[in-house]
């Protein structure tokens, strides 16, 4: 049996505290199942963040031998980031992770067949669809984006990496009336709002998000290994990593790995621990934010497949939930 193509998106939002902020942004996710599946939901206290991985089908058109952007998916997405705008409040935000808005990462990937330029299409419509209907300024990256800019590239312009002293990010980074932005955002209004800050969308390949966690509360020490292991400081190819304080008295290396099947996690961990080694820390078994690609596609079929018979009277639960 033939696996249908399949979109995934994953957004993250600042929040991961408030029950009811959470709920409503749950309940918008859960709206178009069982066309769109909420397969995972990651919740970090200490970020003060959570992590949504939405799946649907690529559909199809009997006209075209090529398929075309998932409008459930389309929709299901433009409904989360409304819901999670309407419940959060950027401006009453802290956290331990860096964050440009309420909503401050929605990222599409293909799975199962799909191609990226197809889930690029989807992204750039969703894109317009929250700059111009949400009013929040909104950066495209990646395949979304019409010079393929990094989603790296486009954070660093808008002063995503600039750490405060107590690495504890508070309130918008980019608001007021006043504001001039340092890049035009692609679509939505020009000045960001205190309480929405901006978002930034883009398509990828699959990427990997890997945590390892540093048994110190010297966080200049992390930063300082992070670096060493990232790409951009000379380290793995293909990794992207930070420095944070995570949880009580303690620090991780937080890494997107951009191409898992040449530089995967056990590469990183070991790295993180002999730096880690070297400035006298202990480090501990890494985690990942999210399920594998493999995982992900079987998650969908298995509650696709629980939908149907559903329908027909069996009850069958919905979603897998991680919590950090």
């Amino acid at each position: 049996m033939l696996r249908p193509m399949l979109a995934c998106c994953k957004l993250y939002v600042s929040e991961g505290r408030s029950a009811a902020a959470l709920r409503a942004v749950e309940q918008a996710a859960r709206r178009h199942h069982p066309a769109v599946v909420l397969v995972n939901t990651f919740v970090d206290d200490a970020y003060n963040r959570v992590g949504y991985t939405l799946v649907s089908r690529l559909t199809q058109d009997a006209a075209s031998p090529t398929p075309t952007p998932a409008s459930p998916l389309r929709r299901a997405v433009f409904g989360v980031v409304g819901a999670a705008l309407e419940a959060i409040d950027l401006g009453s935000h802290a956290g331990a992770h860096p964050r440009l808005g309420a909503v401050d990462h929605v990222c599409f990937h293909p799975l199962s067949g799909a191609s990226l330029r197809d889930v690029a299409a989807l992204a750039a419509d969703v894109g317009a669809d929250i700059g111009d209907k949400l009013h929040v300024p909104t950066f495209l990256y990646g395949a979304a984006h019409r010079e393929g800019r990094t989603l790296a590239a486009i954070r660093r312009q808008l002063g995503y990496f600039t750490s405060p002293r107590d690495a504890l990010w508070r309130g918008p980074l980019l608001a007021g009336t006043d504001t001039t932005l340092p890049v035009a955002p692609d679509a939505g209004p020009d000045t960001p709002s205190a309480s929405k800050g901006v978002l930034v969308l883009g398509a990828t390949a699959w990427v990997d998000n890997y945590n390892v966690p540093v048994r110190t509360a010297d966080v200049d020490a992390v930063r300082r290994i992070a670096r060493r292991v990232s790409e951009r400081g000379g380290g793995l190819r293909s990794v992207q990593a930070m420095g944070l304080a995570h949880g009580d008295g303690g620090a991780e290396v937080a890494c997107n790995l951009l191409d898992p099947q040449s530089v995967a996690a056990g590469q990183v961990q070991d790295m993180v621990e002999r730096l880690a080694r070297e400035q006298g820390f202990d480090a501990g078994e890494g985690y990942f934010t999210d399920f594998s690609e493999e995982k992900i596609v079987q998650l969908y079929l298995e509650k696709s497949a629980q939908a149907e018979v559903s329908s027909y009277g069996f009850d069958a639960s919905h979603s897998t939930d991680n919590h950090r």
